[in-house]
């Protein structure tokens, strides 16, 4: 017990616990007169925060605990002096009732506790960033203060003073990582960065811009601050570039009076493009710049006029064909322009054709339309369709001269305009997608074109010092098909209620080759150009429902 008693171990006379006489009493006795007499539980507001609940203090863990009580007993016995012990032998013991005393089960109390306080834990949620497309501009979502409820605590503060009759749970604010004043700065730094940049190219007038939005594109306003898009930057510099660059022009063969005659080369100016870059990323992303000048460099021609053959002893090394029925006004405008911007380009031996350098870029100022194009999944209006007809048409040529490929991209699907020659075809996008076919004739290669805009046939001819060999080239063999998925809906507002139309248009999914055979002087040896078309689905455009 650790306690003192009378000699007897007895409890002294006149004392009482919750009424119950236990004086004279030993430990055993006395637990057995309190039996399983409890108290009864109090109520206890529980409060947290703005809510408050009353509860059984039995629902929160609360007990009594007789055992405790009878060691109270005891130790009020113990404490008694003699005298008292004198006075309780002749009739004059001193009453005293001690309440029946409590105890609080941790465990419960944690339960309930947790329980009851449920809905006013909350996690802080941070700050974000979004681009508002209808002020064009970054903005931020604000934040949300957390709240987490301190359950341990209470359960503690309970469990050493089970009388209490109110029990307050702390409740304490939780912030979040990203605040809106921090997100509020980048935001504010981010917009202020979406502003019209001018380039200017060092020792000529040539300069381009980009806009406020163009601009926008090249970062992104995150949680943490101003993120560069190196992707766009890269993209953004090319574009730029291209427009201010005057690269040097090689001799070549121009169209006079119906006979080719040679075109004197001439020296440029273009990008100094590594330096360059590094000035456009520092000064595009500085809030004090509006311009920058990108240094510049000479750029010399690769073929002169006394290295260009004579035209009169060109002989035509290769055909390719394709045709363009039912094509739209503005896809024959951009194969007629495309056809026409590179007849007449001369690829020096050992040289790299490059089919958008030689058409100078898929954009308005070069005479390109919109059209249908292949973006996103879907085909749909875009600058440029129908340059692929051309694009396909010169690889055809090229091809069958024999020449390497160093860089051929394909459709996304399955496209009718180059039928039957399925898979014999090249896509070209501008940035990022070209065709490049090197020359490994013996002299320059001209490339000619003829456009028959009335027969919607396409010519490209390759023309050079024919070199001793033979091409021949196998149908392509198709390895696997993979059917075209169901139709897509997508809902038009511009449409009337209940009308349709179709603007996509089915196309199975092929894994498939070309191959071509090649021999010469060297020998024979054989190359794949290999193709993977995407199932393509249908997709039709309804009106909204009435």
């Amino acid at each position: 017990m650790g306690v003192a008693t009378q000699p007897d171990g007895t409890i002294a006379p006149g004392i009482r616990i919750a009424g119950v006489d236990v004086g004279g009493m030993n430990r055993e006795q006395a637990l057995a007169a309190l039996g399983e007499r409890t108290a009864a539980a109090p109520q206890v507001t529980v409060s947290a925060g703005k809510n408050s609940w009353t509860v059984s203090a039995a629902k929160l863990g609360w007990r009594a605990d007789a055992a405790t009580s009878v060691e109270a007993a005891q130790k009020i016995t113990a404490e008694r002096g003699v005298l008292e012990r004198l006075q309780g032998m002749v009739g004059a013991a001193q009453v005293q009732d001690i309440p029946l005393t409590a105890a609080v089960d941790a465990t419960q109390a944690r339960a309930a506790l947790t329980s009851l306080t449920a809905g006013l834990n909350a996690a802080p949620r941070n700050a974000s960033v979004y681009f508002d497309k209808t002020t064009r501009k970054y903005a931020v979502k604000p934040a949300v203060t957390g709240v987490k409820v301190d359950v341990a605590g209470a359960v503690n503060t309970y469990v050493a003073n089970p009388a209490l009759t109110a029990l307050t749970v702390a409740t304490a604010e939780q912030a979040p990582q990203y605040t809106t004043e921090a997100l509020g700065a980048y935001v504010k730094q981010g917009n202020a960065l979406a502003r019209p940049f001018t380039v200017k190219l060092a020792g000529t007038n040539r300069t381009a811009a980009l806009s406020a939005l163009q601009v926008a594109d090249l970062y992104w306003v995150r949680e943490t601050g101003i993120v560069p898009d190196e992707a766009t930057l890269k993209a953004a510099f090319g574009r730029l570039t291209s427009a201010v660059d005057q690269p040097a022009q090689n001799a070549r063969y121009a169209l006079q009076g119906g006979k080719l005659v040679k075109v004197r080369e001439s020296a440029g100016v273009v990008t100094d493009r590594a330096a360059a870059y590094a000035i456009f990323r520092k000064t595009v992303l500085d809030i004090t710049q509006k311009a920058a000048v990108f240094p510049s460099r000479a750029d010399k021609p690769t073929l002169t006029l006394a290295s260009l053959p004579d035209a009169g002893k060109l002989q035509l090394i290769a055909v390719g064909k394709s045709t363009y029925y039912h094509s739209s006004a503005a896809r024959r405008t951009n194969v007629a322009n495309a056809a026409a911007k590179i007849n007449g380009a001369v690829v020096p031996a050992g040289e790299v054709f490059s089919f958008l350098n030689a058409l100078g870029g898929i954009n308005a100022e070069n005479g390109f339309v919109g059209g249908l194009i292949i973006s996103g999944g879907r085909t749909v209006d875009g600058l440029g369709g129908g340059v692929c007809q051309v694009s396909t048409t010169t690889f055809r040529a090229l091809y069958q001269a024999g020449l390497p490929v160093v860089e051929r991209n394909q459709h996304s699907y399955r496209v009718g305009y180059y039928e039957p020659q399925v898979g014999f075809e090249a896509a070209v996008y501008d940035p990022g997608l070209d065709l490049k076919m090197k020359n490994d004739t013996s002299a320059p290669i001209l490339i000619k074109t003829v456009n028959d805009n009335s027969r919607s046939t396409l010519t490209v001819e390759v023309w050079g010092v024919k070199p001793q060999r033979t091409v021949t080239i196998s149908p392509a063999v198709i390895t696997a098909r993979v059917p075209h998925p169901g139709p897509k809906y997508v809902v038009n507002p511009g449409l009337r209620p209940g009308t349709m139309r179709q603007v996509d248009w089915a196309a199975d999914g092929y894994s498939l080759y070309i191959s071509r055979t090649i021999r010469d002087a060297s020998g024979t040896r054989t190359d794949r150009v290999s193709t993977v078309y995407k199932p393509w689905q249908a997709v039709y455009e309804t009106g909204p429902r009435s």
